[in-house]
């Protein structure tokens, strides 16, 4: 896997991908940007977030529940020291569909935390204490 990234002016750069993406990330004013894109933890809270919400789409539909939407809300703390790295990252999965159940989600959670979700377990190895829960709403 490959990316590169380029500084445009100021504080912002784009990434581009090996798949052929792009994305700008810029700094808030008080640091020279124009938020004009996420800042880059912020793009590492969103991939850990697709990663995981990733594995538990895909395995609630092999395990043929039929869910018709998945969320994934993310909490993280940061150092207060620089580098101001994460230290810890809840993530709350909110799971809809019909007849959803509990015990399903509960191993889709469980798998993807412990088995399958590499930008967890990257962080987690790195030293940031990452919590899992969820809940499921009956889709009308």
């Amino acid at each position: 896997m490959q990316t590169s990234v380029h500084w445009l002016e100021n504080v912002a750069f784009q990434a581009n991908s090996e798949s052929g993406h792009q994305i700008i990330m810029d700094g808030s004013a008080e640091y020279g940007g124009e938020n004009r894109g996420p800042r880059p933890m912020e793009l590492i809270l969103m991939g850990l977030g697709g990663c995981a919400s990733f594995d538990i789409v895909t395995i609630l539909k092999k395990s043929r529940q039929n869910v018709t939407d998945v969320v994934c809300q993310l909490k993280a703390e940061r150092a207060d020291t620089i580098p101001a790295v994460f230290t810890k990252i809840h993530l709350h999965f909110v799971v809809t569909g019909h007849d959803v159940k509990d015990k399903q989600v509960a191993k889709a959670v469980e798998l993807s935390a412990e088995k399958y979700c590499s930008a967890s377990k990257m962080l987690s190895d790195g030293g940031v204490e990452i919590t899992h829960d969820y809940e499921i709403i009956a889709a009308e």
